[in-house]
C-alpha cells in the first residue's frame, strides 16, 4: 500500500511539472493536474492541502532528485588537501550539475518566468537563494579555518559569491540557448579573482 502512495505522489509531480512547463503555475490549476492523472480532483487532497504546498513538494522533490546520490559533505573534509581554487570549482561544478537536471531546468524556466507575478515562483526563487546562501557560507568559513583564504566580513563574502555564481549561471544558460556559446571559463576566471581578492597576505 505504502508503495503505490508513493508512485501516486510522484505521478502526480510529473504531471504538474508538464503541465506547468505548458500553462504556467498561474494558470494551472488542481482539476487539471487531478485529470492528467487520472484521479479525482479530491483525491489530491489525500496528499496536498493546496497548490502552493503542491508545486513546493514539487521543488524538494525534484532538488533531492538531482543530487542523485550526492552524499551531504562535511566541509571541513571537503577543503583538506586542495587549494581554494579547486574547491571553489568543484563545488560550483556540483551546484552547476544539480540544477542543470533536466527535470529541475525545465522547472527552472516555469518558474522564472512567473517570478515577477507569482508569490509560489518567488518563494522557490527565495527558497533556492537562501540554501545556495547557507552552504556557501558553511564552504567559505571551513576555508578560512583551514587557512586557505582570509574573510574579513564572511557574510557579505558569501552574498557577492552566491549570487555572482547564480547570475552567471543565468547568463551563460541565456548565452547557450541563443547564441549556442558555451561560457564555461567565466566560472574559472570569477573564481580566480575571488581567491586572488581573499588570498591569505603574505601568500
Amino acid at each position: 500500500m505504502g508503495g503505490i502512495h508513493l508512485i501516486q505522489k510522484k505521478d502526480i509531480l510529473y504531471a504538474t511539472l508538464e503541465l506547468a512547463s505548458i500553462h504556467g503555475l498561474r494558470s494551472l490549476s488542481l482539476s487539471q493536474i487531478a485529470e492528467s492523472v487520472g484521479i479525482k480532483k479530491a483525491s489530491l487532497y489525500n496528499h496536498f492541502h493546496s497548490k502552493e504546498e503542491l508545486i513546493t513538494n514539487l521543488y524538494q522533490y525534484l532538488r533531492e532528485e538531482s543530487k542523485g546520490n550526492m552524499p551531504a559533505i562535511d566541509y571541513g573534509e571537503f577543503v583538506k588537501g586542495k587549494s581554494a581554487e579547486d574547491v571553489l570549482t568543484i563545488s560550483c561544478a556540483n551546484y552547476r550539475k544539480m540544477i542543470g537536471n533536466e527535470n529541475m531546468m525545465k522547472f527552472y524556466k516555469v518558474i522564472m518566468s512567473e517570478r515577477p507575478f507569482s508569490k509560489e515562483a518567488a518563494n522557490i526563487l527565495l527558497l533556492e537563494t537562501e540554501k545556495m546562501l547557507l552552504t556557501t557560507k558553511q564552504l567559505l568559513y571551513a576555508m578560512q579555518i583551514h587557512k586557505l583564504l582570509d574573510f574579513t566580513n564572511i557574510d557579505m563574502a558569501a552574498l557577492s559569491y552566491a549570487m555572482t555564481i547564480h547570475n552567471l549561471i543565468e547568463y551563460c544558460i541565456d548565452k547557450l540557448v541563443v547564441q549556442n556559446m558555451n561560457c564555461d571559463y567565466l566560472f574559472d576566471e570569477y573564481i580566480n579573482s575571488f581567491c586572488e581578492l581573499y588570498k591569505i597576505k603574505g601568500e
